[in-house]
């Protein structure tokens, strides 16, 4: 929509301020390129969160994004850690890498950039195809229990707070409208650079949206979009998919 804020996917630098220290999640990405034993493929891979950490541990990854400021971010930070990478701008729905891999990740909610049930079965077949017989997509997502939908709106929550480098402190700022019906989340988000212990010198607006899919749904999907096999897991240590504050870990097998 022409009257919402730009995506905060046009402002690398502060993403990565907020974001890049992230390591919940690295340890598993890791495992699961150890097992791999061949390439892997990174959906919506952004600034290289995890893409850079795997190929620093020798893994042989490509990644891309549809969003050409964060593409060129990763390029920059690997030419930067002395890393040849191979990252393109491309669209999950219809992209084509040339290579056919082990595994594809989509981790930290990526998958939840999916629109409607059109753009989320593109994005499955689209993944089957580039993975080699025998190979797995590993999908990494929220699962939003009742008390997520049950949250007050209309007021910002802080998502995220991290130390400035060179002293100082950025923070983002959620103001979520929540479509339970539609399974969905608008935000408008304000990321604030602050020089004081409570007042912004900067405030940068942004606008998002997320559509969350649960379990037997996500399942329905792998079957529409012609993989194999899955399983549904509810966390990185492995353990079933049962809780309410559960993370989702999805793996779906070509064959």
């Amino acid at each position: 929509m022409s009257d919402r804020n730009p995506s905060p996917y046009d402002a690398p630098e502060l993403y990565d301020l907020l974001f890049d220290s992230l390591d919940f999640d690295i340890p598993y990405w890791l495992e699961v390129a150890r097992a791999a034993k061949g390439p892997l493929l990174e959906v919506a891979c952004g600034t290289g969160r995890v893409l850079l950490p795997l190929l620093r541990a020798g893994f042989d990854i490509d990644g891309f994004d549809s969003s050409p400021a964060m593409v060129a971010r990763l390029r920059e930070k690997a030419r930067t850690g002395g890393l040849t990478v191979r990252a393109e701008v491309a669209d999950m729905r219809d992209f084509s890498m040339g290579r056919r891999y082990a595994r594809l990740i989509c981790a930290f909610n990526g998958f939840a950039h999916c629109d409607t049930t059109e753009d989320q079965i593109r994005v499955l077949k689209r993944s089957r195809e580039h993975l080699k017989p025998g190979g797995a997509l590993v999908i990494h997502m929220s699962y939003p229990g009742p008390g997520y939908w049950s949250e007050p709106e209309g007021a910002p929550v802080l998502e995220e707070e991290a130390e400035k480098p060179g002293g100082g402190k950025i923070q983002i700022w959620d103001n979520r409208k929540k479509d339970v019906v539609g399974q969905r989340q608008d935000s408008e988000l304000e990321i604030w650079e602050l020089c004081g212990p409570d007042r912004p010198k900067t405030v940068h607006k942004f606008s998002t949206s997320q559509r969350w899919v649960y379990r037997f749904e996500l399942e329905l999907l792998f079957r529409a979009a012609g993989f194999a096999r899955w399983e549904i897991l509810g966390g990185f240590d492995g353990r079933p998919l049962k809780a309410a504050d559960d993370q989702m870990i999805a793996w779906a097998f070509k064959s």
